[in-house]
């Protein structure tokens, strides 16, 4: 059965952020699932893989949660969808007035899109849009170097690593990239984006970041103090501040939003991934009353925000993200989180004794190092991942850049197992 899947996916199927020539050639194990139970997954020949990633950022209580399977259950009995102009439903509005009350302060506007590209892209038109509606042309946003935002010609447009934008470059508008306060520190990332913003400010709507952690960036680190700066400078210069939560929120960082760990509220703030506990697309963009009221007017007036998106708040999509913060609640997952945060920091810091490892951090349940003394053709992070899978361990270096995101349904002894086959798969090089 495995192997006749296979066959039929190659097929057909173009994977994402693959080089399909690796697949049919068998550099890169192409795995068929066929169930998912907790943080592991299997497959049809009844193999299992703990999840040390949470299947790309999304996952935080496990594969096929029994409460989020309920819920979606009952939802699915009266309503899978509906389009969201001229409509509501109970699980929008219900999401809606949670996240709100959990969001930073002010952020009492929700728009909803399916992923988190989307997200940005509505972000950063918003901020644009909200400008112009008070009569400045502003088309200028400023992100950080070695940024991601997504995947979209929006959201990739003021990103900055290459790998992902260098191919379409002619295609995007202009950003500016400021330092990163994860390779130059604060107090000159801060100096540096001032200058920046005193040269074009009149010009730039917004200054979008990633807060804490450039996740897709190699799992890049810095600290809240750059934040507490950062909102000082956009209220001095007019500028909104974006930030992309969509990787580093629901606790990825330790709190539930990374923003909370410097007390600041942005503009505007983008979540996906964990937000429906990794089960099905959604995005929400939070955006301050003063932006919202900058698009209030007779419809006549062209100021409406006309974004839109067919499955625009889905009521099954919102259903996930409402039992997921149910869960949060029920279990008090972040402080009992702060047992396993622990555990990583330990483990972390025996890793960082090995001769290869360098730079080790951590930003609450985000762990990262870097391996080296091997060139990029060595594609050690493939050696590493193959090395993993035959242990039954999922990982999935960024090039060089070993990480560790599991689910928080990890218990110790299967974190204890992530990072003794990391290390074995390391050794193995």
């Amino acid at each position: 059965m495995h192997d006749e899947l296979i066959a039929r996916d190659l097929a057909h199927i173009w994977h994402p952020c693959s080089q399909m020539k690796d697949y049919v050639d068998g550099h890169l194990p192409l795995i068929a699932l066929k169930r998912g139970e907790g943080v592991y997954l299997e497959d049809f020949q009844k193999r299992r893989y703990l999840d040390g990633i949470s299947s790309w950022w999304v996952n935080l209580f496990g594969h096929a949660h029994p409460y989020i399977n309920r819920r979606i259950k009952e939802q699915l009995e009266s309503l899978e969808h509906v389009i969201f102009a001229g409509f509501t439903h109970e699980p929008a509005i219900v999401l809606a007035e949670r996240i709100t009350k959990l969001a930073p302060k002010g952020l009492n506007r929700v728009f909803f899109t399916e992923n988190g590209s989307s997200a940005v892209e509505v972000a950063i038109k918003m901020s644009f849009h909200a400008h112009l509606n008070r009569g400045q042309t502003r088309p200028l946003v400023i992100s950080l170097e070695n940024s991601y935002h997504g995947e979209t010609l929006g959201a990739l447009a003021v990103g900055d690593v290459a790998l992902y934008k260098k191919t379409y470059e002619p295609l995007l508008i202009k950003s500016i990239q400021a330092q990163s306060p994860a390779f130059v520190g604060t107090e000159r990332a801060l100096k540096s984006l001032s200058q920046q913003l005193e040269a074009h400010a009149s010009q730039v709507c917004a200054v979008i970041v990633e807060p804490l952690v450039q996740c897709a960036g190699s799992m890049a680190m810095y600290d809240a103090d750059y934040l507490i700066g950062l909102r000082q400078l956009c209220d001095r210069f007019g500028v909104h501040l974006i930030a992309d939560e969509i990787a580093v929120g629901f606790g990825r960082t330790g709190t539930l939003f990374a923003c909370e760990q410097a007390a600041i509220a942005p503009d505007l703030m983008t979540l996906s991934k964990g937000l429906t506990g990794g089960y099905l697309p959604l995005a929400l963009t939070l955006a301050s009353d003063a932006i919202y009221e900058a698009f209030y007017s007779d419809y006549s007036e062209g100021k409406s925000f006309l974004h839109s998106h067919s499955y625009t708040a889905n009521p099954l999509a919102c259903t996930a993200a409402n039992a997921t913060l149910d869960l949060f609640e029920q279990e008090q997952t972040l402080k009992a989180n702060r047992a396993l945060i622990a555990q990583m920091a330990d483990r972390l810091s025996e890793l960082a004794k090995h001769p290869l490892i360098a730079n080790a951090r951590q930003r609450g349940m985000i762990a990262a190092c870097e391996i080296e003394g091997f060139e990029p053709a060595d594609r050690i992070n493939l050696q590493i991942y193959r090395y993993a899978l035959k242990e039954g361990v999922f990982l999935r270096p960024l090039a060089n850049t070993l990480y560790f995101m599991p689910p928080y349904a990890i218990t110790p002894a299967e974190l204890d197992r992530l990072f003794d086959v990391a290390r074995a798969a390391i050794e193995a090089l």
